[in-house]
């Protein structure tokens, strides 16, 4: 994984720049950094096998979800380069691993739950977290929304192992958890929360408690946040900040030093995955020698600030949002930014043929062109550059489809039954995959998931009665109908 992570990093510094040079200088070395990956890969079909070192202080060994989905972030990284670099043919090999990977990992390392290990003949006695649920199960994911990078697992496949993380491994007690488990440190008292490195919901009969085992009993900070910002970025923003806020009573002031958020060892470096909270909840995406920027607020997105950096300079984005407009500036409080692509949030359940788009730099209106997909919205522009104290602004303005004005032209392609309903309710669609959202009148969104099937089935018994708004996305062609809660 510290190799996985050494490629991801060395992308970030690419996107950190403002041009090819480090990255040309540096390519045949960054290369070179696949090979023992590609060793322990030898069908190059995305999944890890053999003794992997990790983080944990111990080869693992067989099919490990986690480290395999790390090693899928980095080679598609390594697309990514290749790419600019205009390396075709390692850039078709690593989207070639990318493409098995995504297949491979869930079909042989998911079991409905979540990602897991699979033992290798021979070392089935070496320390692993085998069947259980274990933290990092999904890093791959949550490194590549960190640099914009397309997915490296399946949508709806993540979402239930974050989902299992919070069923089965946090704990509102984690020091009361570790009464009938001693081994280990303590890094949650009595009365504190936490997530847990490893559960084990099926049973710890396949648990192996050799050497470093114990790292299971324990709660460490940088895992925890690394998973509270996964869970943000996927929508989950309750929970994330849930687990966020669990570390930060446990390291309050009024208890202990708020600025050494032990794990695994003092001032320890990971618990600055901290940090991956912020770019979550901003959904921030940066790259410099593409003159590209984003945000996507998952908190709060009606009144949003937040600070960022860029290669040669620092500022605030705002947003501000209403029924029938977004308002999004970009401060610059030093150096400048040079912009020819920015990237937006919109909310779910707008008219796509009804947006205009107004880009004004100090109040000067700037030619641009914009895609929709989804609720993503992307202007381009001649290249910008944003001094010090001076403002870009995008003016978005929309109407939503209300419950009253739906795509009806569509209309077999989203039959929802039966509707309304105070129970289960069924959604067909007409193909698949597609992406199914359900918003309120409000655009508060309660439900949004990747979708496999032609049919899925939704309980509704725990939403607040009324009139909601359900979108299917088929890869940006929208369709939406109106259900009701009673």
């Amino acid at each position: 994984d510290g190799q996985a992570g050494t490629i991801l990093r060395i992308l970030r510094e690419h996107q950190m720049t403002t041009n090819n040079d480090f990255l040309a200088k540096n390519w045949e070395e960054i290369k070179s950094m696949f090979k023992p990956f590609f060793k322990l890969d030898p069908q190059l079909d995305g999944i890890l096998e053999g003794g992997q070192m990790n983080t944990l202080d111990r080869p693992w060994y067989g099919k490990v979800a986690w480290l395999s989905s790390i090693y899928l972030a980095a080679v598609r990284a390594g697309e990514v380069m290749a790419t600019e670099l205009g390396d075709t043919d390692f850039a078709n090999k690593c989207k070639s691993i990318i493409e098995k990977g995504l297949l491979n990992i869930d079909k042989e390392l998911f079991n409905g739950e979540y990602y897991y290990q699979v033992a290798q003949s021979g070392n089935s006695n070496q320390v692993g977290s085998y069947d259980g649920c274990q933290i990092d199960q999904v890093l791959g994911q949550s490194w590549a929304f960190q640099v914009g990078l397309d997915r490296v697992l399946s949508e709806e496949n993540t979402k239930k192992a974050l989902e299992s993380l919070w069923k089965y491994n946090f704990a509102i007690d984690a020091g009361g958890y570790r009464k009938s488990l001693n081994a280990g440190r303590v890094f949650a008292m009595e009365g504190e929360a936490g997530l847990l490195m490893c559960s084990w919901p099926k049973g710890d009969s396949k648990r192996v408690k050799v050497s470093y085992d114990y790292y299971f009993n324990e709660c460490m900070t940088g895992f925890e946040y690394q998973v509270a910002g996964h869970m943000i970025w996927e929508g989950m923003l309750e929970k994330g900040l849930a687990i966020t806020k669990a570390v930060h009573d446990r390291y309050h002031a009024s208890k202990r030093n708020p600025w050494n958020e032990v794990e695994c060892g003092d001032h320890y470096a990971r618990a600055m995955a901290s940090y991956g909270i912020h770019i979550a909840a901003s959904g921030y995406i940066y790259d410099g020698p593409n003159e590209k920027i984003g945000f996507a607020p998952k908190l709060k997105p009606e009144n949003f600030k937040t600070a960022f950096t860029a290669a040669e300079g620092w500022g605030t984005y705002t947003q501000v949002r209403t029924d029938t407009k977004q308002i999004s500036n970009i401060d610059i409080k030093y150096g400048e930014l040079k912009v020819k692509t920015l990237s937006l949030e919109l909310p779910v359940n707008i008219k796509p043929e009804s947006v205009e788009v107004k880009l004004l730099l100090n109040g000067i209106s700037s030619s641009q062109e914009y895609q929709i997909e989804g609720q993503k919205i992307q202007i381009t522009t001649p290249s910008l550059t944003i001094n010090k104290n001076n403002t870009l602004q995008a003016k978005v303005s929309f109407k939503l489809n209300s419950s009253t004005d739906q795509l009806e032209a569509n209309n077999n392609e989203l039959i929802i039954y039966p509707n309304p309903s105070s129970g289960k309710i069924k959604f067909e669609f007409k193909k698949s995959p597609i992406t199914l959202t359900i918003t309120d009148l409000n655009g508060i969104t309660s439900l949004k998931k990747e979708i496999h099937n032609k049919i899925f089935e939704h309980n509704v018994s725990g939403m607040n009665k009324g009139t909601y708004v359900a979108t299917a996305n088929y890869e940006g062609a929208l369709v939406s109908k109106k259900m009701l809660i009673i």
